[in-house]
């Protein structure tokens, strides 16, 4: 397995995972409506970096990094992580989460900080925990799940040691 920097080949394969996911609006809080051109879009911005997590030649996750904030806090990352659902299990968030601490070290980025992790989204919730995030912050029934009504949302952070 190797993770690389996504290109505008891989949109396809990228759109075939992150579409069904930001569709089905269960983790993410984007418009369950948007096309997958509107998701590739929100994705492979001009603001982030991209990347792709490839096995065999199949790509079988994505995340992206940002700054959080502009100016004084352009020093915390922001990221978002999808993974194919058939690849489930794999560890492969994982993989990806460290690759992204490294990566935004390399950045000299000081802290990573997930805005908007949805509470019911509970296996995240434990991976980023097991990889040093701490909730730092609860916005009370801040998200409107499909199945489960209006849900909280969790801030998470992390501040790089090595930073």
């Amino acid at each position: 397995m190797q993770i690389r920097p996504a290109t505008q080949q891989d949109a396809s394969a990228i759109g075939s995972i992150i579409g069904p996911i930001i569709q089905a609006g269960e983790t993410y809080s984007l418009a369950r409506d948007m096309t997958v051109t509107e998701c590739l879009a929100y994705w492979m911005g001009p603001d982030k970096e991209t990347f792709v997590l490839e096995d065999d030649g199949r790509i079988l996750g994505t995340y992206y990094m940002r700054p959080n904030q502009a100016g004084g806090g352009a020093h915390v990352a922001n990221c978002g992580y999808m993974t194919s659902p058939d690849a489930a299990g794999r560890g492969l968030a994982r993989l990806m989460c460290a690759h992204s601490m490294d990566h935004a070290r390399k950045r000299d980025y000081r802290a990573i900080q997930f805005n908007f992790v949805v509470s019911t989204n509970e296996r995240a919730i434990r991976l980023w925990e097991n990889l040093g995030y701490s909730i730092v912050g609860r916005l009370p029934k801040a998200f409107e799940h499909p199945d489960e009504g209006f849900v909280d949302a969790l801030v998470m952070y992390q501040w790089l040691e090595n930073a």
